[in-house]
């Protein structure tokens, strides 16, 4: 299985040691990976050069699955179809981008997505 990150995940395992939260998914032969939306979400927050350091081992910048036309209309279709979608494009972006790769996603917040029609929860 894939499995998109959300950053609310990226934050925990990058501050984690040994980022613990990612070992049993890998163990079981999923392939984890992170949005460029993430990625901005990501760097927007305060983040130390550890955090940083971590972040770019565990998902180098060239492996980061970018947010792509495609991603952009299912983010529009989902904008459109979900109550009070406003304050939640981050979230619908990151949604639309796992949607089109096939991806589940894995989040802190499932409540933040439960909503989104077309998305599958990773719950761990």
């Amino acid at each position: 299985m894939i499995i998109h990150l959300d950053t609310s995940l990226l934050i925990e395992a990058v501050r984690l040691p040994g980022v613990a939260p990612l070992r049993q998914p890998i163990e079981s032969g999923h392939i984890l990976t992170l949005s460029t939306i993430v990625l901005f979400e990501w760097l927007r927050g305060p983040r130390t050069p550890d955090e940083l350091r971590v972040q770019e081992l565990l998902f180098p910048e060239a492996a980061l699955i970018p947010f792509e036309i495609n991603a952009a209309r299912t983010a529009a279709r989902i904008y459109q179809s979900v109550k009070k979608p406003r304050s939640r494009e981050f979230d619908i972006a990151i949604a639309a981008c796992a949607i089109e790769h096939g991806a589940a996603l894995w989040t802190l917040n499932p409540r933040d997505f439960s909503d989104l029609p077309g998305l599958t929860l990773y719950s761990g």
